[in-house]
């Protein structure tokens, strides 16, 4: 699959319409947004990455070929200013707002942690708003077979989804991989029906 960088977008005016199916990919500063696109992409370096969080501040568009994926700027960052927070959160408003642009969201969440109040807070917004989801456990490889599944079913439980829902995924061994394809297929499908 041949991905390539399409375009970063900081206001809503310069938001993209869609060409082809959108999948937007969102989760908390550090839940390893970047890592899944380059897995994806099947390369290093499309999405830049960084061990420091907070770094995008862009809505970034992708090109996969057959759909786009929009990396969304990470929410719940310590570190970064109040008012650039209340900036991260007026553009996820904002880019949610033309729901018809977006297929799906994958929401990022580190198999490691319970999810944090803004976790909760992003998926009682999607639940609202009825925007389709799928919550995909990031950094799988931190963990044992049997403590990841034990994570994913914790994890499930605690966003109130079944265990199908949530898709282990480690950008390091690429585990999840074919799974998460899968899922993109389906969503994709979707739309010619």
């Amino acid at each position: 699959m041949q991905a390539k960088f399409i375009t970063s977008a900081a206001t809503e005016a310069q938001f993209l319409r869609p060409e082809k199916p959108m999948i937007a990919v969102c989760g908390k500063s550090n839940s390893g947004k970047s890592t899944l696109i380059n897995l994806l992409a099947g390369r290093k370096g499309l999405a830049k990455t960084s061990s420091a969080p907070g770094r995008t501040r862009l809505v970034n568009y992708f090109d996969f070929g057959e759909f786009w994926l929009a990396d969304l700027p990470g929410y719940g960052y310590a570190a970064v200013s109040r008012s650039e927070k209340e900036k991260w959160g007026k553009t996820l408003d904002k880019f949610f707002g033309r729901k018809e642009d977006i297929r799906h969201v994958f929401v990022l969440s580190d198999v490691r942690r319970d999810p944090s109040a803004d976790d909760l807070q992003m998926l009682a917004f999607l639940n609202y708003h009825i925007i389709p989801f799928t919550v995909i456990a990031t950094k799988s490889d931190k963990l044992s077979r049997m403590k990841r599944k034990e994570r994913v079913r914790t994890l499930a439980q605690a966003f109130g989804l079944g265990a199908e829902n949530v898709i282990a995924v480690s950008g390091l061994t690429g585990e999840g991989k074919e799974e998460l394809f899968s899922k993109i297929a389906q969503i994709i499908q979707t739309e010619e029906e």
